[in-house]
């Protein structure tokens, strides 16, 4: 199911290398975040960790480093609440706007 809700999801987003898309995957013990420029193909930042609020922080300062401030946030079918919120918060307040 998680798969189904994550493909109808990138059908209608897309990340450019001015606006990159945050990819959010998260495992029973970590959590990733990428910064991904669609057009290109390729991965701009990424972090992980076991800590959300950690990893948010980490993958938006490397996106301010590379002089991008606003991006698309991608939950990969997850659920908006938990760990995925607490990194899409920390990210927001280190930051990043979407």
């Amino acid at each position: 199911m998680r798969i189904q809700r994550h493909k109808r999801i990138r059908g209608k987003i897309k990340g450019t290398s001015k606006v990159p898309r945050l990819c959010v995957f998260r495992s029973n013990k970590h959590i990733y975040a990428q910064l991904i420029d669609d057009d290109k193909g390729i991965t701009i930042a990424s972090s992980k960790g076991d800590d959300p609020k950690k990893v948010g922080k980490s993958v938006a300062e490397k996106a301010i480093e590379k002089k991008i401030s606003k991006i698309v946030f991608d939950r990969a079918g997850f659920r908006y609440h938990g760990r995925i919120k607490d990194l899409a918060d920390s990210a927001r307040e280190a930051g990043l706007k979407f």
